[in-house]
């Protein structure tokens, strides 16, 4: 049980599908005061962004802390990241028609940006630096 547990983990498809879920949920909730199908359309907007943003997010940190040194490889990627996770949500939401953007986005973007400032100051602790 505990190895089976382990694996799914582990496992970038459950990540993926976990985000898309949790997300999704939130943008479908964030949304309920407006007529459907909207907050549906918000929330599969949303689940997807969410899915692809998790499984990119990690590369994204990885490949931009090869490009900083020294304090700025603690900072730097992630907030490039969560600047461009931020745009990229925004935009396709606006485009999307969302009707509450800032409520469906805030979520997301604090797991996400939480993320990638705890996975920045794990790369920096392996490498010796502050």
């Amino acid at each position: 049980m505990r190895s089976m547990l382990s694996g799914w983990a582990r496992s970038n498809t459950v990540h993926v599908l976990f985000a898309f879920l949790a997300m999704g949920g939130w943008a479908v909730f964030a949304n309920s005061a407006h007529p459907m199908p909207q907050p549906l359309i918000s929330g599969l907007l949303q689940g997807a962004l969410s899915a692809g943003l998790t499984l990119f997010l990690k590369s994204v940190i990885d490949g931009l802390s090869k490009r900083f040194h020294g304090p700025a490889r603690f900072w730097a990627p992630p907030l490039i990241a969560c600047l461009g996770s931020a745009s990229l949500l925004m935009s396709l939401h606006a485009l999307g028609g969302t009707p509450e953007i800032l409520k469906t986005v805030a979520v997301p973007l604090l797991v996400s940006t939480t993320y990638a400032w705890t996975y920045a100051y794990s790369i920096s602790r392996k490498r010796g630096e502050p």
